[in-house]
């Protein structure tokens, strides 16, 4: 049987509820594509058959017929997913249920006048896909978060990556042969958060990414706020502190400067050359910043006061930062998320006590305060979203359309 243009998109659409809702019934499916019940019903039959969509029991009785639900197969499609920071870039393989396809490639890649970025970085993802083993054609596209101010409409990082004749989505997408969608690192943080993690079903969320810097993803109205430009949730480069200290942003005294990954260590670093006392002190300098940021976490987890101390300073100037946004914003929950997320309540209390002193009490009393459950995963969880956001946007009158350019194709 062959496909009529809109009938793909119509599978599309149920494709990308079902990935995003995991478990639907006819009814729900209908309701969010906007398509009749019977029609719904007829596409989810064709995909049944084909392979793509499995039925996965009744849903519990609350009185009435139950009705049947369906849920996506196993490793029908695949998504790119590629998660950037300044120093570091893991690529990985994720089947349509986010699970990772194989290992998570992980390369020390600096973004600072590096002019060499972009070129390794089609090359690695090239790399993770041939050894992979997975055809091209059950790869949805490219989804990559990165750090800076991000126009992802026109393909540009105004920060990072620069470009000459074309910007990145164009030559990745001629150098992968691959969709290609990019997006800031810390919106992208939020989106799964908002899909999948502890912001799912709220209206109005702060989702801080905790990293080299601390950025902030907005959640207003169940929707990911971007601002005029995009450029929303720049957190890090609040202005907060009388301390001279020059930022990445080329300001002085912004909220980074006294609460990034980068200046625990360096503050734990001075501590320790100047005499305090610490288990740290048994780990020499290795000069990786994951390695030593873990370093941190691990002593404070095992007691360290020294460790604690420098943590709890961090996150009590965070919670500063977020005491003023939620007099502006009144959140009803705020998730640390983000590679900083792995210390877990050693941020919590050191937060709330922050929100306790700067905050109006009737305006923070309902708000809660969690750690994702996603972890270092958000953001290679949200850079597939990204993806999938974008999965059902052709043109259903398109006459040119094809099931490769909709469906992936199955073996």
């Amino acid at each position: 049987m062959v496909d009529n243009p809109k009938n793909l998109i119509y599978k599309r659409a149920i494709l990308k509820q079902l990935y995003f809702q995991n478990v639907m019934s006819c009814a729900e499916i209908s309701t969010k594509i906007n398509r009749s019940i019977p029609l719904t019903t007829r596409i989810i039959e064709e995909l049944i058959h084909e392979d793509y969509v499995m039925e996965v029991g009744f849903a519990p009785s609350s009185g009435g017929r139950r009705p049947m639900m369906y849920s996506l197969q196993d490793n029908i499609f695949y998504v790119l997913s590629v998660a950037m920071d300044q120093l570091v870039t893991r690529i990985s393989l994720v089947a349509n249920h986010n699970n990772h396809f194989g290992e998570i490639k992980k390369i020390e890649l600096p973004l600072h006048n590096n002019p060499d970025a972009l070129p390794i970085l089609a090359e690695s993802i090239e790399a993770v896909i041939a050894k992979s083993g997975v055809d091209k054609c059950r790869i949805i596209g490219v989804g990559i978060g990165m750090p800076g101010f991000i126009d992802s409409k026109r393909g540009i990082n105004h920060s990072f990556l620069e470009t000459t004749d074309k910007n990145i989505i164009q030559y990745l997408s001629e150098k992968i042969n691959l969709p290609v969608y990019i997006d800031n690192d810390s919106s992208l943080i939020a989106l799964a958060e908002l899909k999948f993690g502890n912001a799912r079903n709220k209206a109005n969320a702060m989702v801080l990414n905790i990293s080299w810097g601390v950025g902030l993803g907005l959640v207003l109205n169940g929707e990911l706020f971007r601002g005029h430009s995009g450029f929303a949730g720049e957190f890090s480069h609040m202005p907060l502190f009388n301390n001279n200290k020059l930022c990445s942003c080329g300001k002085t005294g912004c909220l980074e400067t006294e609460t990034s990954l980068l200046v625990l260590i360096e503050k734990v670093n001075e501590g320790l050359k100047s005499g305090r006392t610490s288990i740290l002190s048994k780990s020499r300098h290795s000069g990786h910043p994951e390695a030593e940021y873990e370093a941190i976490i691990n002593a404070a987890l095992k007691g360290d006061q020294f460790a604690i101390e420098i943590l709890s300073h961090a996150g009590y100037n965070i919670g500063r930062g977020i005491a003023i946004l939620v007099h502006l914003l009144n959140p009803e929950s705020i998730v640390l998320s983000g590679r900083g997320s792995i210390g877990g309540k050693l941020w919590l209390t050191p937060i709330q006590q922050a929100l306790n002193e700067h905050c109006i009490p009737k305006i923070a009393e309902k708000m809660e305060i969690s750690i994702s459950p996603l972890g270092n995963d958000a953001e290679l969880i949200g850079a597939a979203a990204l993806v999938m956001e974008h999965y059902d946007e052709s043109n259903p009158d398109q006459t040119t359309l094809n099931k490769q350019q909709v469906l992936p194709v199955l073996n």
